[in-house]
């Protein structure tokens, strides 16, 4: 699969590949393009493209493997406010619970995108919503 910006002395697997092609051809996931083509994706297909499973249970520590430590530093600001705010509030375990699988759904989504735009694009910013919000 040709990726136009690739570094080629790199390797990725072919999920990357698939990932980078789906991004390549219908941009970014804010796209109108992107979302006509995400729909006609297969369950499995989506999840591959959308979602990253490893950054859902292992968020900060996978973005920094993937060099994606500015975002990664960003998420992490996000999360620590979230987590300071419900605890000044009076809530049970079940929404603190639904909170944090809401935060690393936030981390699933946006690994996948971040680290295209870092690896065909070289970019360093530290918004880790770009192209997705």
């Amino acid at each position: 699969i040709q990726v136009k910006g690739i570094n080629m002395n790199k390797e990725y697997s072919e999920k990357w590949q698939e990932r980078f092609s789906f991004f390549d051809k219908y941009g970014s996931p804010k796209t109108p393009e992107f979302k006509v083509a995400y729909k006609e994706l297969s369950f499995g297909k989506r999840i591959l493209i959308g979602m990253n499973i490893w950054a859902f249970f292992f968020g900060f520590i996978y973005f920094l493997i993937l060099g994606l430590w500015r975002k990664a530093l960003t998420l992490f600001a996000i999360n620590i406010a979230v987590f300071t705010i419900i605890g000044f509030l009076p809530v049970n375990n079940g929404v603190i619970n639904a909170v944090g699988i809401a935060i690393n759904i936030l981390w699933a989504i946006t690994a996948n995108y971040a680290y295209y735009l870092k690896e065909t694009k070289n970019d360093q910013s530290w918004n880790p919503f770009e192209g997705i919000l």
